[in-house]
């Protein structure tokens, strides 16, 4: 029997893991947070408009997978007047094209996750998922440990996708924090 093991370290999960309380969940809604109190550079905040904003997910299924919320806490996306659900999809489709610039996916997963039985981390904030998927992405990793394979830094790709943010001219530039 062999007594040494292999670790992959994902020393980011240690934040998720003491976020949550002792039931299991995040105390607060981290969109509003990063709303209220904003610090686009640590929160990976590449767009900031006046109904909704765009960053990068901290615990990501892949490289680059974002999330798109309105800034008003609302649950369903019944609640959210004709504006705010435009303006949705409006900076989802942003997001999309600078995906398209920054990594050159070859598809995507755009979603949104209502309720926690359907798989919603946040229910009571809605939210667009949208995570790019490359042919061939579906690898042993997930399969066999439960583990993602993450292949550059949150922080390297946060400068690369607010540079293109901006160079694309993708909607009114992000506000400064």
């Amino acid at each position: 029997m062999n007594e040494f093991h292999d670790n992959l370290w994902a020393p980011w999960r240690m934040e998720y893991i003491e976020s949550l309380d002792a039931s299991g969940k995040q105390p607060e809604c981290f969109l509003c947070h990063y709303r209220d109190m904003p610090d686009d550079a640590a929160q990976h905040v590449i767009f900031r408009g006046s109904s909704s904003l765009v960053l990068m997910n901290r615990f990501p299924y892949t490289n680059g997978h974002l999330l798109i919320a309105p800034l008003a806490h609302k649950a369903d996306l019944l609640d959210l007047s004709k504006d705010e659900a435009s303006d949705l999809w409006e900076r989802t489709r942003d997001a999309k094209v600078v995906l398209d610039h920054v990594l050159g996916a070859h598809g995507y997963n755009i979603g949104i996750n209502l309720g926690r039985c359907a798989g919603a981390g946040l229910p009571g904030h809605v939210h667009v998922h949208i995570v790019p998927r490359w042919n061939g992405d579906t690898n042993f990793m997930a399969v066999l440990g439960d583990v993602r394979v993450i292949p550059q830094s949150l922080d390297k790709l946060y400068a690369r996708l607010v540079a293109s943010w901006s160079e694309l001219g993708r909607s009114a530039p992000k506000s400064e924090s």
